[in-house]
């Protein structure tokens, strides 16, 4: 099969076309399946991996590539976490722990679902990686509820982008941070009711006017670092700060008497270390509150640009330009 390896830890060349061996289709018990991949996204964990800076969990594949479109070409289909009751010849999109930037790639079954009505093979693979860590961060762990207001740093990146449309298409107030008035009007147009300019604006000041003073309950952070303090400023009473990237460094420093004082929550996570019993509870919620939306035509993710598998090192020098506005996506 054609595959797209890290030559050595660098620069967007260090991926390289290649051949390996066909992986072997998964026996009965062990919850697998091989995927004909027809479409793979690209993530910024990716560009991590490849300088040397996302180290590959133990048994994953070390070709990068988190998250796959495509046909179900065998595997254990039996298992008991097949719960939408895929089988052969069924396309699905699929949450992996790497291997996606291939022309095959082995899936958990529980992480697995079909593709939405309509859908071409670019729009399902660009769902898995940033609408799990969306729902399990913004809604479960930061449980943003019926009438709070969000606000994403990083609104125009594939994360921040998933988080727009979902949160939105969840009736919620959405606010957003973006480093040029361009990238800000295109997170308005996407559905944003308030987009702040961080490099000429305060976005501490601009929430608290936006919001008479309240604040927003969710803030989903991908920057950290100073960015942490202003933040617990712009916070609501009882509001929550998840953390899923440190772009701006792992030290912060806090006011903890606020925390105290008005009940705030600060917290986090990664997604790819987490077993596949947890991202099967992700996978039952999207099944049962997103996937209705999408089917719908209610929602559908924002595809900035695609490339064909062999111009993956030029998806990866876009994904670092930060030029894009959404999802970058493979062609395989």
């Amino acid at each position: 099969m054609r595959v797209i390896e890290i030559k050595e830890f660098g620069a967007p060349e260090m991926l390289v076309p290649s051949t390996r061996p066909d992986p072997a289709v998964p026996t009965a018990g062990t919850g697998e399946v091989l995927i004909k991949v027809l479409a793979a996204g690209i993530n910024r964990p990716d560009v991590l991996q490849r300088k040397g800076h996302y180290p590959v969990p133990a048994g994953a594949s070390d070709i990068p590539g988190l998250e796959v479109a495509g046909e179900i070409i065998g595997g254990d289909l039996v298992h008991a976490d097949n719960a939408f009751g895929l089988k052969v010849g069924d396309k699905v999109c699929a949450l992996v722990q790497g291997g996606g930037y291939a022309d095959l790639c082995i899936a958990p079954i529980a992480q697995c679902l079909p593709y939405p009505a309509g859908f071409t093979d670019q729009e399902a693979a660009a769902l898995p990686e940033t609408f799990y860590t969306v729902w399990s961060n913004v809604f479960m762990r930061g449980e943003l509820s019926v009438g709070e207001t969000l606000l994403v740093q990083g609104g125009s990146s594939g994360i921040g982008v998933t988080a727009i449309l979902l949160a939105k298409a969840m009736g919620h107030k959405v606010f957003v941070t973006a480093g040029t008035d361009e990238k800000c009007a295109a997170c308005i147009k996407l559905g944003a009711d308030l987009a702040i300019n961080y490099k000429t604006q305060d976005f501490v000041e601009e929430v608290k006017k936006a919001t008479d003073g309240k604040g927003v309950n969710v803030i989903l952070d991908m920057v950290t670092g100073a960015y942490v303090q202003r933040e617990i400023d712009c916070l609501a009473d009882d509001g929550r700060i998840v953390i899923i990237a440190i772009q701006g460094g792992s030290k912060a420093e806090v006011s903890t008497n606020q925390i105290l004082r008005r009940r705030l929550t600060i917290t986090g996570s990664t997604l790819r270390p987490r077993p596949v019993s947890f991202k099967k509870h992700i996978t039952k919620q999207l099944h049962d509150h997103v996937w209705p939306l999408l089917n719908a035509g209610k929602l559908k993710p924002a595809i900035y640009k695609t490339f064909t598998l062999d111009q993956a090192a030029d998806a990866h020098r876009l994904m670092e330009s930060s030029e894009h506005v959404g999802k970058i996506v493979l062609t395989v």
